[in-house]
């Protein structure tokens, strides 16, 4: 039985399937990179699984299937040091079997390390089972913590493009409750998105709440963002001379005449502001730096 390569390198790129990690039994039957029935009482579950909820409707009907045709593709799985075997990707495959009530399920036997394990099961399930955004986001950032994966080499892991990494990645910025609303399939990976370009918490959330209450469109979303950054955005540019106090205009004033020129004054509603002193010609600005030095004479 020959498996495809779909995923671009491929599963068998993260795993060793050395003939020499075989054992030297050959009576025995299940060797490193064969595919065998085993039991599947001897299986243990994979402690990397990236996927944290399996829908019991959906799996009762991959049990149906298996009892009728089987399981076409088989499991993956590593022989552990008890004698006993860990699955490392499959769990689907695994837990439709037993509710089949089948004894043995047919499986690839591999050896891995724990970073392997963390790798083939993210590979597996984004490639093949559709995690939600935030699992996917979760296991990204577990790659890269725990395998000290960058950014560009964790997108050619999984086969996806750097910045579609980055953007699964900028969802774990977003508040507590948007991501569970994200993992409940309350709004999609695209409101999701849109979300994250709010600077605030406070305003991500609001927009949230409207995205629930009234059934926002993420074209509509777009738009609400962008109609608040540009207010958020106002409020940061300065006042416009027109919104000077009368003092503040009266010292612009005083600088204009104090440097012969047109002083640029401006300021925001936290004091924050800037004084542009513009020349027109090298000599004017030569003038300008000679009454600077006067005042420091």
């Amino acid at each position: 039985m020959t498996k495809k390569n779909s995923l671009g390198r491929g599963l068998d790129a993260l795993i060793d399937t050395s003939r020499e990690d075989r054992p030297d039994n050959r009576a025995q039957a299940k060797y490193i990179g064969s595919v065998d029935e085993v039991d599947i009482n001897e299986i243990d579950a994979n402690p990397y699984q990236p996927r944290t909820i399996f829908d019991e409707e959906t799996l009762n009907e991959l049990a149906s299937s298996i009892k009728e045709i089987g399981i076409i593709q088989p499991i993956t799985i590593r022989q552990s040091e008890n004698g006993r075997y860990q699955l490392i990707s499959g769990e689907r495959r695994l837990r439709a079997s037993k509710i089949a009530g089948m004894i043995k399920i047919p499986a690839y036997i591999r050896t891995a390390n724990d970073q392997n394990m963390l790798e083939m099961a993210l590979v597996e399930n984004t490639q093949r089972e559709d995690l939600d955004a935030i699992e996917i986001a979760i296991s990204f950032q577990r790659l890269i913590d725990e395998c000290s994966l960058t950014q560009e080499i964790l997108s050619q892991r999984v086969g996806k493009k750097r910045a579609t990494v980055t953007n699964y990645l900028r969802l774990l910025k977003l508040p507590a409750e948007i991501q569970l609303g994200i993992k409940e399939h309350k709004l999609s990976m695209g409101h999701a998105r849109t979300l994250v370009n709010i600077e605030q918490p406070k305003d991500q959330l609001k927009i949230y709440s409207k995205i629930l209450d009234l059934d926002l469109s993420v074209r509509k979303v777009e738009e609400l963002v962008r109609n608040l950054n540009a207010e958020n955005e106002q409020e940061k540019q300065p006042k416009t001379e027109n919104t000077l106090s009368q003092e503040y205009k009266e010292l612009k004033s005083q600088l204009q005449s104090f440097f012969n020129t047109g002083v640029e004054f401006s300021r925001n509603q936290k004091g924050i502001g800037k004084i542009v002193i513009p020349f027109k010609s090298d000599d004017d600005l030569e003038r300008i730096i000679a009454i600077f030095d006067k005042l420091n004479s």
